[in-house]
Order: C-alpha cells, then sequence, then structure tokens
C-alpha cells in the first residue's frame, strides 16, 4: 500500500471548498488536521526507502493545510463580526419603533387621511394618483396637481363612500402631449411597529405588516398627534 504526496495533496485541496462555508466549526478542522497527519504518517511509513519522499514535500503540505485552517478561522472570526455588528444596529433601530417612516411601500389605511408626496415630471400637463389595494389591485385612479407638494389622500370613492380599510399603495402618472412620459412610486409615510433581523439585515415592519430595510429609510419623523 503506497499513499503519495500527491494523493494527500489532493485530499486537502478537497476540503477547502467547504472551509469557505461559515458554519465550518473547530471539530470539523481538528478532525480534519487529524486525518491529514494520519496520512503524514502513513506515506512516511510505507514509502520507498531507496526513493525516500522529500522533505520539502511534507512542509509544503503542511503549509497547505496551515492556510485552508487560516482560512476557516478567519471565515468564523468574520461571520461572528458581521453577527455583531447586525445584532447591534438591530438595538439602535429599535429606537425607531413608533416613529413614521417615509416609504413606497404598502401603508395601512385606518380611516384617517394618508399624506402622499408626488414627484411628477416637470414636463407634465396633467398627472394622475393610482391607488392600489393590498393585492396590487387599481382601485382608484385622480387626477393631482402638477406639483411636488403634499396631498392627502382621504380614503373616499368618487360617490363618497369611504373605502374599506387596510393596506395601500400609491403611484403617480406623469402625462405629456397624451402620452405617459413617467409612471412612478409615490411615497408616504409609515408607523414602525417592530425591527427584525433577517439574512444580516435590519428589517422595519411598518403597522399592518408592511416591510423594508433600514437602509432604504429616506426620511424619519415623529408619529403625527392622535396616534
Amino acid at each position: 500500500m503506497e499513499i503519495s504526496p500527491a494523493t494527500a495533496a489532493a485530499t486537502v485541496s478537497a476540503a477547502s471548498p467547504q472551509s469557505n462555508a461559515p458554519t465550518q466549526d473547530a471539530s470539523v478542522l481538528s478532525s480534519d488536521f487529524e486525518t491529514f497527519l494520519k496520512m503524514l504518517t502513513a506515506q512516511a511509513r510505507y514509502q520507498d526507502p531507496l526513493e525516500p519522499i522529500d522533505s520539502s514535500e511534507y512542509a509544503a503540505q503542511l503549509a497547505q493545510f496551515s492556510m485552508v485552517e487560516q482560512q476557516v478561522l478567519a471565515n468564523d472570526f468574520l461571520s461572528s463580526l458581521s453577527s455583531q455588528l447586525a445584532a447591534g444596529n438591530l438595538g439602535q433601530m429599535a429606537n425607531w419603533i413608533g416613529m413614521e417612516t417615509r416609504t413606497t411601500a404598502p401603508v395601512l389605511f385606518d380611516g384617517s387621511p394618508i399624506e402622499i408626496s408626488p414627484n411628477p415630471a416637470a414636463v407634465s400637463d396633467k398627472v394622475f394618483l393610482i391607488v392600489r389595494d393590498g393585492t396590487g389591485q387599481e382601485v382608484q385612479r385622480l387626477r393631482i396637481p402638477v406639483s411636488a407638494e403634499p396631498i392627502s389622500w382621504a380614503g373616499v370613492s368618487s360617490d363618497g363612500r369611504p373605502l374599506d380599510k387596510g393596506l395601500f399603495s400609491f403611484d403617480v402618472e406623469s402625462w405629456a402631449n397624451g402620452e405617459i412620459v413617467l409612471s412612478e412610486p409615490a411615497e408616504t409615510y409609515g408607523r414602525i411597529v417592530e425591527t427584525r433581523l433577517q439574512d444580516g439585515e435590519t428589517v422595519l415592519i411598518l403597522e399592518g405588516g408592511s416591510g423594508l430595510l433600514a437602509t432604504d429609510v429616506t426620511g424619519l419623523r415623529e408619529p403625527a398627534s392622535g396616534i
């Protein structure tokens, strides 16, 4: 039986892809190292006495395994550091609970008017506010001024009936010379009720269940009086 240096090196190389996984732990690394040492011992025992293995080959194999070991330890450290930073960020974001964030995510209509911030194209000759329910279906289309000034949506249908409470989102269509020149979501304000850590990122949960990344927040304000 003979175990060649190439076989031992291939075994070490095969362990490299696994070393990239953040879940690789010290026990697995220790087990791999013990296996590696057994293979080196077997190499020395079964080598040809007339053609002994060059000591430099042993050194090269040990160096290769050492690099794998260091990579595993570095990945574990970075993963731990990332988790600590994310947890610290989550704690800071907890101070945002109860505040209102500017967002294009669906917001809760509870019967009170919703403030909307349109941003129509400057070349528009007419602008429409498109109101969508929680499923994304259009439920209302309103003509609004060609202006970036905030408007108040009362949640009332064209015949004067209040719309059902629930989640709503808004788009702004800008028209010029009978054609749509711009269609984009309009920003509103939603109240933050929870912060979560998801896939290493902080997610803000709004009243009604909508969520957005903390990095997508473009504005915060104190809640309106009476909330």
